[in-house]
């Protein structure tokens, strides 16, 4: 038997990773670079980040529909390009704000006094430059899942769904692992506008392997019979001998979606755990920049968010075994025990709640901790887009992908949105805060840590309450 699905599996991974780093660069680049540059604030960044989930969960309530559509050899090209076409143009923003503003160099804008009118219209017209290109960015990068979940559903059976989406998804912590190691050190020696432009540039490299090796099963000339048989072994009978006749598997309607419990469920565990990691992913740097000192150029910045990543990477890809575990050893039905270790994977983020008492310690700590709960969202996340296989038809699951995702785009708006203005209102007020011992900006850390903490169980609950067994969609 060929094993050419694993190629497609490492495609994904390597998309999911440049797509992650993409991501990154604002995030290790805005605290120390960025802002002083612009005069930005917790609260300009907190816009930025959180507008951003906006537009990509506005993008990926028609990204499912655009690759169902486009079909996924096609939808995944223009996706990366578009993403990719996004994130170069963050490049140009120090140059356009200056035009706009008057200025003779980007330097100019960095003198002016701190504070002054004409320091809020830098961050003004910045930030909304910024936007403009992290639009571009959101439409793109929208199709990334959708893409990948519908490649993985066409090339693995249901029992090999997990491992193969984990694997895949791990590279959401590869580009995280990757990002703080490479990002600092160009911005560092290049400036900020080259870390956008290099890594940026990586997509339309992907761009070439794709269109050379992709195709679906049943016409890629690297994949044999024996591996096509076992790829299909979730097909019924009649399917099998009708497989000649070549028909279309119908589709639900998009309104009609909204009807089963079985969308709610996914829905629901994508909102309340997905901006858990995006607020991780976005504020991680300047958490320890904030906190420790530690800039994320400085060596012992970069070993922090290095190691960071490095747990959530090396403990995540065996989360999408477990279920195989239950399955195989244990003789559960896949959604059975795709829930039951995701019991286990929510239980990992409680860990948070340690991150800000023990950091008072060491730094290592919270690297640690988060590390850990990364670990956890990582593994959740590879089985959570699982049952989405295990429940809707392969025509739908573009479509319930992007719902999905959308769902979890408010839930990371709403975090990082709010937790930017809940940063610059907690330094303001000093000791006249506290929660659990802390002040002032430390105790904002902590209460957004509670939140995150116990957001996973919370979500679990309700989607055991919705769909309480295994429970396929049959389209009539």
């Amino acid at each position: 038997m060929s094993n050419f699905r694993w190629i497609i599996c490492g495609l994904l991974f390597l998309a999911t990773t440049i797509n992650y780093m993409d991501r990154q660069v604002l995030s290790l680049t805005w605290k120390d670079f960025i802002a002083p540059e612009f005069h930005w604030t917790d609260a300009d960044y907190g816009t930025i980040t959180g507008l951003f989930s906006l537009f990509y969960a506005i993008a990926n309530l028609f990204a499912g529909k655009f690759i169902d559509w486009m079909g996924t050899k096609k939808g995944y090209l223009i996706a990366i390009f578009v993403w990719s076409l996004g994130a170069v143009l963050h490049a140009g923003c120090g140059w356009v704000a200056m035009k706009i503003e008057g200025y003779p160099s980007i330097e100019a804008l960095r003198l002016v006094q701190a504070g002054s009118d004409a320091a809020v219209a830098i961050a003004t017209i910045s930030v909304w430059l910024f936007l403009s290109c992290r639009l571009i960015l959101a439409v793109g990068e929208a199709g990334n899942f959708p893409a990948a979940i519908k490649a993985t559903a066409e090339y693995f059976p249901k029992k090999d769904r997990a491992f193969s989406t984990s694997i895949f998804n791990s590279g959401a912590s590869v580009g995280a692992l990757a990002a703080p190691a490479t990002i600092p050190l160009l911005a560092r020696v290049w400036g900020w506008e080259m870390a956008f432009i290099i890594i940026g540039a990586l997509g339309f490299i992907w761009m070439g392997l794709w269109t050379w090796l992709y195709d679906k099963p049943a016409h890629n000339k690297r994949v044999n019979q024996a591996e096509l048989n076992y790829i299909e072994q979730d097909s019924d009978i009649a399917d099998v001998q009708n497989k000649q006749e070549t028909k279309e598997e119908k589709t639900i309607p998009f309104l009609k979606c909204f009807t089963y419990k079985q969308t709610w469920s996914f829905l629901v565990g994508k909102f309340m755990t997905d901006g858990v990691w995006w607020f991780f992913l976005f504020w991680a740097p300047a958490y320890f920049s904030d906190q420790y000192g530690y800039t994320s150029d400085s060596t012992m910045g970069i070993l922090l968010i290095f190691t960071l990543y490095a747990i959530v990477t090396i403990l995540s890809i065996g989360g999408g075994y477990l279920p195989t575990y239950f399955v195989d050893k244990k003789g559960m039905n896949p959604y059975l025990g795709r829930m039951r270790a995701m019991f286990i994977f929510a239980c990992f983020p409680v860990l948070g709640l340690f991150a800000q008492p023990l950091g008072a310690y060491s730094p290592w700590w919270p690297a640690i901790l988060i590390g850990l709960l990364g670990a956890g969202h990582q593994a959740w996340s590879a089985n959570l887009f699982s049952t989405i296989g295990d429940m809707f038809p392969k025509s739908t699951i573009g479509t319930i992908v992007g719902l999905g995702t959308m769902a979890g785009g408010i839930g990371s708006m709403s975090i990082n949105l709010g937790s930017g203005k809940f940063f610059d209102w907690a330094a303001e007020q000093g000791a006249a805060f506290t929660f659990f011992g802390f002040e002032g900006k430390p105790a904002a850390y902590m209460v957004v840590f509670c939140i995150c903490a116990v957001a996973y169980l919370i979500g679990w609950c309700i989607m055991k309450m919705l769909v309480p067994k295994y429970k396929p969609i049959v389209v009539e």
